[in-house]
């Protein structure tokens, strides 16, 4: 079954449904991450308390996330990687030499950032008894009930302006990692044109160079097409079907046309 995200920005301009394929560990970390942390950021500046809520859970599940393996090194050798490309830029002809230095002072913020912050920077939150209760809770249907979480609830009830002063503290420690990533997924992205592609009956293979791999698959569809694409594969190749939607009560069917789209892939 394929990953795939909707690139809400495309969207917005009325001009293009994006479907994204992460072809790597490392990618499928990022855009897990980034989503959730645009999650919260939307739902933090809420004043009601389901926003809260919301944004406590994809707050959770972020710490969840970067429990695992080391995330923070991971994004450090991919800042890393991107300014030794950057680099390289400044020898070529035709490039804008002010958006360029621009780029790689903000790559080199981040990566400040991302350093002082220390191996260890997530250990408060994870120490956090308040927010242990309520990530205990969390994986237990309706288990975050006031009757459950007296404390979460009485938290809750405070005014706007002191959850959201509470959830900013939170929110500066995962910054540092969030922002680097979110500026990381965009420069990736930037790194390849789209190309026209037809898929044949609905079908569509992709074959990736040995000596450069892609990191993530990008589709491209009209808004509005009744269509959408299952996309299945590794770094190596991907497989890719598109699907018609009906409704909720139908299963997708493939189609059996020739989708004209464009393809990106992006290193």
């Amino acid at each position: 079954m394929s990953s795939s995200v909707t690139d809400s920005r495309a969207a917005a301009a009325g001009a293009a449904t994006v479907y994204e394929q992460p072809l790597n560990e490392r990618m499928r970390t990022f855009l897990r991450l980034d989503f959730l942390y645009q999650q919260t950021l939307f739902h933090e500046e809420q004043p009601d308390q389901w926003s809260t809520r919301a944004a406590m859970n994809s707050l959770l599940e972020i710490l969840a996330i970067t429990a695992r393996g080391d995330i923070r090194s991971e994004v450090l050798k991919e800042l890393e990687r991107q300014m030794a490309i950057m680099n390289d830029y400044q020898t070529k002809p035709g490039v804008d030499g002010s958006r360029l230095r621009a780029v790689l002072t903000n790559l080199g913020r981040l990566r400040t950032e991302l350093n002082s912050a220390g191996a260890l920077f997530m250990q408060r939150l994870r120490d956090s008894e308040f927010l242990n209760s309520i990530k205990h809770r969390s994986s237990i249907p309706g288990g975050t009930c006031e009757f459950d979480l007296p404390d979460y609830r009485h938290w809750l009830d405070q005014p706007f302006a002191a959850r959201s002063a509470q959830f900013s503290d939170w929110m500066s420690t995962i910054r540092p990692l969030c922002d680097a990533v979110t500026e990381l997924l965009w420069l990736i992205r930037e790194s390849a044109r789209p190309r026209p592609e037809v898929a044949t009956a609905g079908t569509f293979q992709v074959v990736f160079e040995r000596d450069n791999p892609g990191q993530l698959l990008r589709l491209t569809l009209p808004l509005g097409t009744p269509l959408f694409p299952e996309i299945s594969g590794s770094h190596h190749r991907c497989s890719i079907r598109f699907l018609t939607w009906t409704d909720i009560n139908a299963r997708p069917s493939q189609t059996t046309e020739d989708v004209p789209f464009l393809l990106t892939v992006c290193s």
